[in-house]
Formats: C-alpha cells, structure tokens, sequence
C-alpha cells in the first residue's frame, strides 16, 4: 500500500501521506483491507490520497478478499510472478510493483529501468550525453556486476541523485 501512495510523490510527501493513512484506522496495527473496503472515499481523500489512488487501494483490497491475489504466498513467488500478480489492480503498474519488491519485501536483486531517478542517476554517474534506455541500463548493470543485487545498486544510484542535489545547494 505505501507503494501505491508514493507514486509520483516526493519521498517526504508519500511518508507523510502514509502515516496519516496508517493512523487513520489505528496507529498500532495495519489496517485489513476489510476495513480499507468501508471506509468512504472522501475520508480517505481528507488523508492527501488522490482519487485515483483511493481506487486502486481500494481494488488491491478487494482482490485479496476474494482471493484473486494471495499476498501469503508472495514470499514464495520469483520477482515476475508477484509483478504480474500486482498489475492486475487498476493502477498498479510494473514501477509500482518493483517498489513493493524491493521496499516492502526487501527483494534484492531488482532493476527499476523504468524509473526516471534511475536513468537520471546513472546518466550522471556514467556521464551519458541522455537517459539511458532500458536496454543500456541492463548493459550497465551487467558490466558492472550489479547481479545479484540490482536493488541495492539502484539504491546507490538514487542516493547519488540526492547527494548531487546537496552538493549543488552547497556551491
């Protein structure tokens, strides 16, 4: 579900988002998708979810309640079986399952080529003259042994971003 918030949001926004999301039904305890079913939409909507993400949290909770997908057997599932699991719920694309791979199952061997930080960091960090497409950033992450852990490389690749923002305010 935080995958579903953080899309196209800044890091800070899709957190605060979530917590108020989370601590709407109980601080203590994550909420059943039961619960996420009945909740009117303009009470989730007052939380900063758009309605668009409202539908899509809404249709993920009704497919695990009627068991189109098992969210149990996941930890069991390679990366693709659980990415086209996923992209069965409106709204939910292959970008936002690679997040929930590698940020709520810790799946580290994942490559977001699609991800605009991605083929931004790794233009700057192998001065390309453009993005890198999907294709090139495979190649990079062959030659530079990234496998078994795309995951964590692709972490780096994004904290380099940040860390060329705060470079750049500094000067």
């Amino acid at each position: 579900m935080a995958s579903i918030v953080g899309q196209q949001l800044s890091r800070y926004a899709a957190r605060a988002i979530f917590n108020r999301f989370k601590n709407y039904f109980a601080p203590e305890k994550f909420p059943l998708s039961s619960d996420i079913i009945i909740t009117p939409s303009e009470d989730l909507r007052k939380l900063g979810l758009s309605y668009a993400k409202i539908r899509c949290l809404k249709d993920l909770c009704e497919k695990i309640t009627s068991k189109v997908i098992h969210l149990n057997k996941f930890s069991k599932m390679p990366d693709e079986e659980i990415i086209n699991e996923l992209i069965k719920v409106k709204g939910i694309g292959v970008w936002t399952a690679q997040m929930f791979l590698m940020f709520s199952l810790g799946r580290l061997n994942v490559l977001p080529v699609g991800d605009l930080g991605i083929r931004k960091g790794i233009k700057n960090l192998y001065s390309l003259r453009n993005l890198p497409d999907e294709k090139k950033i495979r190649k990079i992450s062959k030659e530079n042994n990234w496998h078994p852990y795309n995951s964590v490389a692709s972490w780096y690749v994004w904290r380099s971003l940040e860390l060329n923002k705060k470079l750049k305010i500094k000067k």
